[in-house]
């Protein structure tokens, strides 16, 4: 036997008549299959109806008709999503959800079982939707105003009324169908009138004494019922005054007290008997017999250990009810010290530390107490000290500090200029500094400055005078040169001396022009110093300068000096003598240029037994000095064909200061010979030019006596 094959194509499902209808409307939910099978075998069907993915409906069926699943009379509860599933041998389909949506509620209608009551009597309303289903919300409503709420999943709900006050209440209801994820809500049923009569019995409440009331007076106080028709119920009775309950009871309450200015307000009597309440209401006044006192203290800051003044007082009293010695004043606490000549007037000794005072008032046993006066002694502000913040430098701006190092804030900080003010400033947190910004022009003035502290009444304190160390800028930088500029010869050592007028310490840098970094740097306490410079050559020839620069940070520079490093001494001699010594004819005082004719008369100078070397052209003569009695006059007398020949002496000014350079032996004398030409002009070829330089027989005297040496270094050759 061969089986059944089938195939589920689609489900549908429809809503008949519409999918929007209103109320009342019969609504036919239509679910159709199409199926496929191999055979004439009817195949047994599944359907299940869903509404918002809930199962409503479910049939087993062997027939291939559409299942059709009616909702008479639609309402409002049957609004939903629907859904149709067919299922086949283990296969099924379902279809797609379609919307029915339901308009229009029934209007409520409300029942009340009495419509005339007494205070405290229950009225039973029922408030009914007609013919609706689903889940509800019903509302009670007095005069518009929801009273209760029942939700039930019928459609009647029943309500207990009770009313707080008698006339005529009007009531009416509501409901609302919940329809998830929506709601609708109904119309409001009619009103229903109920009428609440009073009952007789009230609450009675009584103060004496009636007449005005003083502070410390005795208040007598009664709650009680009257007209008790109904003795067989319970009653109960509260006292209170404001939110206080003070007594409570059945038939009557009592209450006594001493009255005070605080129990101004409301009394109330309140009555409970059932759903019954009553209350009786009273305002009291009372009069106060004398005011909550001040404390002060005088004065209005105090020094430790200093006598202080405090006043307690009462602003008013009602003199009518209370003698002037029947209101006494005290302090508390007592421990300290007081003295009192005056009722509520202490003199009190400042304490080390913060204390706190209460006044208190007393009289007819009516106590009263002054908020508390906190008392916080200021600490004396100590001297002053005065220092600067940084390095002071003339002319530029620097700061001066004042701080104590004790003392209550504020603190008022004056700047003196000896004694007249300068500026004030006040230092109110612990973190602040009294700084001021000044700027001197002479180092004396430094010394004119103080500072004044303050923080009270008291005579404010002087700091000392400033002591400060005062920077002078770096001026007049001067670069000396030693030995002379003229006498700096091979192999001589060299002194470059710099110089300035300022505060040490002080940086000195000396430069060679073309060199970018300096040659040598030294920092000294002293204004001037010196590099030496040792064993000179010609490659050491240039223009020099020193910088030097101090605290104050201005860098001074001195001008340049050109340095010529001249050929030794003794390569000139030699170079002479290698020259002219075979020109030499044993004549004094003469040399020949290769003819007896020409003669030049030279000075002689036997003290100084000095050399002279003449150099003219390319030839250079050099001539030893002769002792004078080997002078030949007729040598001496001879004319010579030579061209005119002019001495010139130049003679060295020696130093201002023989303690930095010292002396040197004879006088040091250079001649320049300057040819004259017999046709008025210089003949160059024939004669060239004769200098002679007069070379003592002792060496220099910068040898002799060098300046003190700090330091040296061998100059870069170029």
């Amino acid at each position: 036997m061969c089986s059944l094959v089938f195939k589920i194509k689609d489900i549908t499902l429809s809503i008949e008549p519409a999918p929007d209808v209103t109320r009342d409307t019969n609504v036919t939910l239509r679910c159709k299959a199409f199926v496929s099978s191999s055979g004439l075998e009817a195949l047994s069907r599944e359907y299940r109806i869903y509404k918002d993915g809930n199962t409503i409906y479910s049939k087993n069926t062997s027939t291939s008709e559409d299942l059709l699943y009616p909702l008479s009379e639609a309402r409002v509860s049957n609004s939903g999503k629907y859904k149709c599933k067919i299922s086949i041998e283990q296969k099924d389909m379902t279809s797609g959800a379609e919307k029915l949506t339901v308009a229009g509620l029934s209007k409520p209608l409300l029942h009340i079982n009495k419509g005339v009551v007494s205070e405290g009597e229950e009225v039973t309303a029922t408030c009914t939707a007609p013919g609706e289903t689903g889940s509800f919300f019903f509302y009670f409503y007095e005069d518009s105003k929801e009273i209760q709420e029942k939700q039930v999943n019928s459609n009647q709900a029943e309500a207990r009324l009770h009313f707080s006050s008698t006339g005529y209440h009007k009531i009416h209801c509501g409901y609302t169908v919940l329809v998830t994820p929506e709601s609708f809500k109904s119309k409001e049923s009619l009103s229903v009138t109920v009428s609440v009569k009073e009952l007789p019995i009230v609450a009675v409440l009584e103060i004496l004494p009636k007449s005005k009331i003083y502070e410390g007076d005795k208040l007598d106080i009664f709650c009680s019922v009257k007209n008790n028709s109904r003795s067989s119920e319970s009653i109960n009775l509260y006292l209170s005054q404001g939110s206080q309950l003070l007594s409570s009871g059945y038939s009557t309450v009592n209450h006594s007290m001493i009255a005070l200015a605080k129990d101004t307000g409301e009394f109330e009597c309140r009555l409970e008997m059932g759903n019954v309440r009553k209350f009786d209401t009273m305002a009291v006044s009372v009069t106060e017999l004398f005011s909550v006192p001040t404390l002060t203290m005088y004065p209005a800051e105090v020094f430790q250990r200093e006598y202080m003044t405090l006043n307690c007082t009462s602003e008013s009293s009602a003199s009518e009810r209370l003698g002037r010695d029947e209101l006494t004043y005290t302090l508390d606490p007592t421990e300290s010290p007081l003295i009192s000549k005056v009722n509520g007037v202490f003199s009190v000794k400042a304490l080390l530390y913060d204390f706190n005072y209460t006044c208190v008032a007393k009289a007819k046993e009516i106590v009263k107490r002054s908020e508390t006066l906190t008392v916080r002694p200021k600490v004396a502000v100590s001297a002053p000290k005065i220092s600067v913040v940084g390095r002071v430098v003339i002319g530029q701006s620097f700061k001066i500090l004042c701080q104590s190092d004790i003392g209550s804030l504020p603190i008022t900080y004056t700047l003196l200029w000896g004694y007249d003010q300068l500026n004030i400033t006040t230092v109110k947190e612990r973190f602040q500094q009294a700084l001021f910004t000044v700027t001197i022009r002479k180092s004396d003035e430094i010394r004119k400055y103080m500072c004044e502290a303050r923080n009270g009444q008291r005579e404010a304190p002087l700091s000392k005078r400033l002591n400060a160390t005062v920077i002078v800028p770096l001026t007049n930088p001067i670069l000396t040169v030693l030995p002379h500029l003229p006498e700096i010869s091979e192999g001589d050592h060299l002194y470059l001396i710099c110089g300035v007028n300022g505060t040490p310490p002080v940086t000195f840098k000396w430069y060679r022009v073309g060199n970018e970094h300096p040659l040598y740097t030294i920092t000294t306490y002293m204004n001037n110093t010196n590099y030496r410079v040792s064993a000179l050559s010609k490659e050491h020839s240039g223009m020099y300068y020193c910088e030097a620069i101090n605290h104050a940070n201005i860098v001074v520079r001195s001008d340049l000096v050109t340095i010529e490093v001249r050929l030794a001494l003794w390569k000139k001699g030699l170079i002479g003598g290698f020259c002219a010594a075979p020109l030499y004819d044993g004549t004094e005082g003469r040399v020949t240029n290769g003819a007896r004719d020409s003669v030049a008369s030279l000075p002689v100078d036997i003290s100084n037994r000095s050399s002279y070397m003449r150099v003219e052209g390319a030839a250079v003569s050099v001539w030893s000095e002769r002792r004078p009695e080997e002078a030949n006059d007729e040598e001496s007398s001879m004319v010579s064909n030579e061209p005119d020949v002019e001495y010139t002496e130049v003679v060295h000014p020696r130093p201002l200061d023989p303690a930095r350079v010292p002396p040197k032996k004879g006088t040091d004398t250079v001649y320049s010979e300057l040819q004259n030409s017999p046709h008025g002009a210089t003949d160059h070829h024939e004669y060239g030019s004769v200098e002679y330089a007069e070379l003592n027989s002792e060496p220099p005297g910068i040898n002799h006596f060098p300046p003190e040496i700090h330091h040296h270094q061998e100059l870069p050759v170029d």
